[in-house]
């Protein structure tokens, strides 16, 4: 693909009378790895959760594989994020009363598939970030690095062709964090996938292709490309 896969182009967006985002225009090639920094309260976070779908702009566009997002209704955005878009969130956000296996293979029983298959392939997505050995745990009793390398593995688990990750590795220390980061970057460059980074730590970000910043709602990309 010769353009980009993902796009935002002059987003605004604001919660009551506070801006989070005022005109913020950004994209994100297949397969392309970018990290999204700036302060806290920047926008960095409304920006994703705008090119994720998740949350609706108030002015401006967002543009998936040539159709507009932002245009879709709550049903066909919420089918994308089940299957092209995969999540990692700073603290997993994993389902406590499910074993680990059956957190990975939850996106795929969402899609239709059958519970065996899904967990076969669960457990081989556990195998890949080595935390196969924890399968029938639970999250509650597995340590924070392993239950975020759990969380990988449910996200890449659908082969999605975005990964939104939202402070990875916000949650852990140095050394988790850079195992994380290692089978994160992985898996998603054998798979091609495309990566929005959100961090606020330089370690992390030095993972990516590009780096672009997030300040009072709008975007500098530091590779200076559009």
């Amino acid at each position: 693909m010769s353009g980009p896969l993902l796009s935002a182009t002059g987003v605004e967006k604001a919660y009551g009378h506070t801006p989070a985002l005022n005109g913020a225009s950004f994209s994100i090639r297949a397969g392309e790895v970018v990290a999204v920094m700036g302060p806290s309260g920047s926008g960095k976070s409304t920006l994703l959760h705008c090119m994720a779908g998740i949350v609706r702009p108030d002015a401006g566009r967002i543009d998936y594989d040539g159709r507009e997002l932002s245009a879709m209704g709550d049903h066909e955005r919420s089918s994308l994020r089940r299957t092209d878009f995969g999540f990692i969130f700073q603290f997993g956000q994993l389902v406590p009363e499910l074993t680990c296996a059956e957190n990975v293979a939850l996106p795929l029983r969402m899609n239709g598939m059958r519970r065996r298959p899904a967990e076969r392939r669960a457990k081989e997505w556990l195998e890949r970030l080595e935390v196969d050995d924890v399968s029938r745990q639970r999250p509650g009793e597995v340590s924070g690095g392993q239950g975020q390398r759990v969380a990988v593995a449910r996200a890449l688990v659908t082969e999605p062709r975005v990964v939104f990750a939202d402070e990875p590795t916000g949650a852990l220390d140095s050394l988790n964090g850079e195992r994380v980061m290692r089978l994160l970057m992985d898996a998603a460059r054998d798979t091609s996938a495309a990566v929005v980074l959100v961090t606020h730590e330089a370690r992390v970000a030095a993972y990516s292709d590009r780096e672009i910043v997030v300040r009072d709602g709008t975007v500098r990309d530091l590779a200076g490309v559009a």
